[in-house]
Formats: C-alpha cells, structure tokens, sequence
C-alpha cells in the first residue's frame, strides 16, 4: 500500500484505474479491504482510492486528537486529482458528509450508506441494546465480546448471523480481530473528533448525496440516513437494497454496483463502453 504522512501518523491506502477521482471509504472497525470487489469494478472507469482510516488497516493508531474530514481531504489533496466522489458506509459515511461540511473544495459528490454525521443518536431499543454489550465489552476488555456484538450490527434486528453469508462473516471477523489486536493496544489510543454541529450545518452541502441502506438494516440507521439526504441542498433520494444489513456492497454487490454506476453516469462518469446501461 501507499502512505501519505499526516500531523501525528500516517494514511495508507491503495490505488486504481485513471480518470476522475473516488475514494471509497470504510466502516468502523474494519479496513479498506471491505471494497475489493467495488475497487476492481470501478477502476474501468474511474481512479479509485481506498485508505484505510486512522487507528485502522495499514494506517497509524491515533495518539493525539484528529478528524476524519481533516485526513480524506489531506488525502485527496496530495493525490492532486480532487474534487472527488467520496463513497462511504457507516463510518465511512460520516467522514464523507463531514469533508463535505468542512472541505467543500474537495468533494464534488458524496454516496453515504448506514450512517448520517459523527454526531450518531440511537433510539431504537434494539440498537440501544447492543451499543450496552459494546460498552460492557469494552469497559471489561473482552475482544471477543466485543466482535460478536459488532458482528450483529452487521446483521441487523431481523436476521442471526447464521441468516447471512458465512464467508461475509468470517471477513468482517478478521478485520474486527485485526483491529482489536493491532490498534486497540495502543497505550493512549484517541477516538477521533467529530465536527461540531455537523447535522445543523448539512444545509451547506451542495453537492449531489445520494442514501443507500440495507433493507435489514436497523431503523437508526436507516433514519439517520435519511435525515441527513433530506438535509443536504442537492439530496438524490435513498435506494434500498432487499436482503443486505449494514454491509449492503457486501451482500449485495451487484446491486451495489448499479445504484453506484447510476450515480456516476448522473455525475458525467460514464460506464465503460462494454457494460451496458
């Protein structure tokens, strides 16, 4: 992977295909290996770029205060080939509307799935629920407790996991394992900072934003989705994808992929001339 060298540490992230720009940014507690299959497909047509966050993958464990929206736009900075469309689920989301807010210069587009500002709220009993498991898992230090509940996340409300794909959940395993193993052990370990008021001032986004949610998703997730489509001044709708949870490009690639390659032809990407419309 390449790096490029921030205040305090470093982003890694991998590189392909030529044209404009779009960065594909991941969910929490996992890496930039979520998007193998997205990276090759649109790499036929775009210059795809995939940075593993701060305190995840290949990149440095934070141990001093950052944003995300500070390290993408730093990102697509030094890869001169900005604006970009910035891709992102759950995590990944957020740190996309936030470039968005903070560094409009550098966005031009933005697709958010699962996820609204870095400023969450829960309601939902369910989800509630879980975030205490996280918590308890945390305060008592237990990895393991920690991955299955992030595991169920992945999931949803309706669904075990044994209603999903095995080989989707042994992926998320490793990435979770990698995480706790490689990152969560760093002494001083520092959570990033979100920006401040960022749902009240989603009415500064201009750019285009289009919502993606899994249909098995939890109802927080699909609200804040919304909520934050409906507050951006150029919302295009949010698309729905039957059978997937919080991963939707990983249940659902295809589909994934279709609602992407719309967007993109809207924003004057064409689809390569062998794929058909």
């Amino acid at each position: 992977m390449k790096r490029i060298d921030l205040p305090g540490g470093h982003l890694a992230y991998t590189e392909a295909g030529s044209g404009e720009l779009v960065v594909l940014l991941h969910a929490g507690y996992v890496d930039h290996t979520m998007w193998e299959r997205e990276i090759t497909h649109l790499a036929r047509r775009c210059k795809v770029v995939a940075p593993d966050a701060r305190t995840h993958g290949c990149s440095s464990t934070a141990t001093a205060p950052f944003r995300h929206c500070d390290d993408v736009a730093a990102l697509v900075r030094h890869l001169d080939a900005g604006p970009a469309i910035l891709v992102g689920i759950s995590m990944g989301a957020s740190a996309a509307l936030e470039t968005a807010i903070e560094h409009p210069d550098c966005v031009r587009g933005v697709v958010i799935s699962g996820a609204g500002t870095g400023e969450p709220s829960f309601e939902d009993p369910w989800s509630l629920k879980l975030l205490g498991r996280l918590e308890r898992a945390i305060a008592e230090m237990d990895p393991p407790a920690w991955i299955e509940a992030e595991l169920e996340f992945a999931a949803g409300p309706r669904r075990n996991l044994a209603a999903m794909d095995p080989g989707i959940v042994a992926r998320l395993r490793v990435m979770h394992e990698h995480f706790a193993s490689t990152h969560v052990v760093v002494p001083g370990v520092t959570p990033p900072t979100p920006v401040a008021e960022s749902w009240s001032r989603l009415g500064m986004v201009t750019v285009p934003v289009l919502g993606i949610v899994g249909e098995e998703d939890s109802a927080d997730h699909h609200r804040m989705t919304r909520r934050a489509v409906t507050a951006v001044r150029d919302g295009r709708g949010v698309a729905t994808i039957a059978g997937a949870g919080h991963y939707p490009n990983l249940e659902r690639p295809e589909q994934w992929a279709q609602i992407v390659d719309a967007f993109l032809a809207d924003l004057g990407i064409p689809r390569p001339a062998d794929e058909s419309a």
